[in-house]
């Protein structure tokens, strides 16, 4: 398969909606593979944490029932997708007992090198705990290497909002979504940036586009006093997307660019956003980028963070 998808399991209906959104979007991309996680959380015998380090050291006896309903969990996954046309031989389940889920997706990701990771979210309560209570939010912390998708409530729609600023990672948004795309002919993208009226991130120089990009390419495509409109339309194009899908929707100023992202993807009926996100470790504070403050407000709407 051209690609491949790691999608978290736990027969929740969080769960079953990003089965469903993704039954939709991919099904008729026979390229690409659904690898479906169920994690039994260890807990009770005081040594659990050894499964972390070591997976195929035996487990308590108390495992077994829920190792069973992970399997049952998945067997429904399966027959979910199939409803929507996915072909058994496009799917691969598998079943991991570790003391810590959200690290145990986060490895899985790392040693599998999938195109992307995708969770289903219960929404935000008081607490602001989220799928698996903190697991969404742990992966949204460590999870940078391979992109992340949060699917939260019912999502139908296959257009996407694409957030356009002046950074690579943005580009590097583009690019992954021209790859996970470019075989539908039905998805399509607008492009859209929302400028914030006070401060915003810095604009990055040329030379820092070089090392993915090359100078030449970067000398022919980048239109930094645009927002790199341009370069992101380019990228797609190179990437499979046919021009007449893309559409770039008018700038605008708002006071919080998360709440206008949102805002904008319900106008246009964009099931989801995508949004380049530079590491955690640049950012400031918790839930002060402008991703981390659009997932916390999202509602019924996908959140793709690529970069």
């Amino acid at each position: 398969m051209e690609k491949t998808i790691l999608v978290a399991i736990d027969g929740s209906a969080s769960s079953n909606n990003s089965l469903d959104y993704l039954g939709m979007l991919f099904d008729s991309d026979h390229n690409l593979a659904f690898h479906l996680l169920s994690v039994v959380a260890g807990g009770g015998s005081g040594k659990d944490w050894m499964l972390d380090v070591d997976p195929l050291r035996g487990h308590a006896p108390e495992m077994d029932p829920r190792t069973s309903q992970a399997r049952t969990h998945l067997r429904k996954a399966v027959d979910r997708l199939g409803k929507h046309g996915i072909a058994r031989d496009r799917i691969v389940t598998k079943v991991r007992v570790a003391a810590n889920i959200g690290n145990t997706i986060l490895d899985e990701a790392q040693r599998g090198h999938y195109d992307s990771v995708i969770v289903g979210r219960r929404g935000l309560g008081a607490m602001g705990n989220m799928f698996f209570g903190s697991v969404s939010s742990d992966l949204i912390k460590k999870c940078h290497q391979t992109p992340l998708w949060i699917v939260d409530g019912k999502v139908r729609a296959k257009r996407f909002l694409l957030a356009v600023h002046n950074h690579p990672s943005s580009l590097l948004a583009a690019d992954h979504l021209a790859h996970m795309l470019k075989n539908l002919p039905d998805a399509e993208i607008c492009l859209y940036r929302s400028t914030p009226v006070f401060g915003g991130q810095r604009s990055a120089k040329p030379e820092e586009f070089y090392a993915q990009w090359g100078k030449e390419w970067c000398d022919k495509y980048l239109d930094l006093d645009n927002f790199l409109f341009y370069a992101h339309f380019e990228l797609l194009v190179e990437g499979g997307i046919a021009r007449n899908r893309i559409t770039q929707l008018p700038t605008q100023m708002h006071l919080d660019v998360s709440s206008d992202l949102l805002r904008q993807a319900k106008q246009h009926r964009c099931g989801a956003i995508v949004i380049g996100r530079r590491r955690r470790d640049l950012a400031k504070g918790q839930l002060k980028g402008v991703s981390d403050k659009t997932l916390k407000q999202a509602q019924n709407i996908a959140v793709c963070l690529a970069g």
